[in-house]
């Protein structure tokens, strides 16, 4: 079993910056593409961003630029740079960690918080 505790989260004042982390655990003998996805309420979850194993990128439209992915293989941890926060950024952020021969993980979610 692969287990994953995100941290980061909270309330920031619109124009503020927080940095999301997501640790894995578990058995875990590779790690291929971490990502960040978030759900606002009466919306479905959506992709925020997503790096893969040799580094690549991808974000979503209305982050680009604001939100920066990264990850410390050495410590089976991903992170989630935003700045420039919006209201409209405000949302559960949940972290997936695809690992060993392609099963994938999900995070319970940590919550983040912009007021305007």
């Amino acid at each position: 079993q692969v287990q994953l505790v995100e941290s980061g989260g909270g309330l920031v004042q619109a124009g503020g910056s927080l940095r999301l982390s997501c640790a894995a655990s578990g058995s875990i003998f590779r790690i291929n593409a971490m990502g960040w996805y978030r759900q606002a309420p009466g919306n479905t979850r959506e992709l925020v961003a997503v790096i893969s194993s040799d580094d690549n990128t991808n974000y979503a439209d209305s982050v680009k630029g604001r939100f920066t992915i990264s990850r410390e293989d050495a410590k089976n941890t991903v992170y989630l740079q935003m700045n420039s926060l919006k209201p409209a950024d405000t949302a559960v952020y949940y972290c997936n960690v695809n690992v060993n021969y392609g099963k994938s993980y999900w995070g319970k979610g940590t919550l983040v918080t912009v007021s305007s």
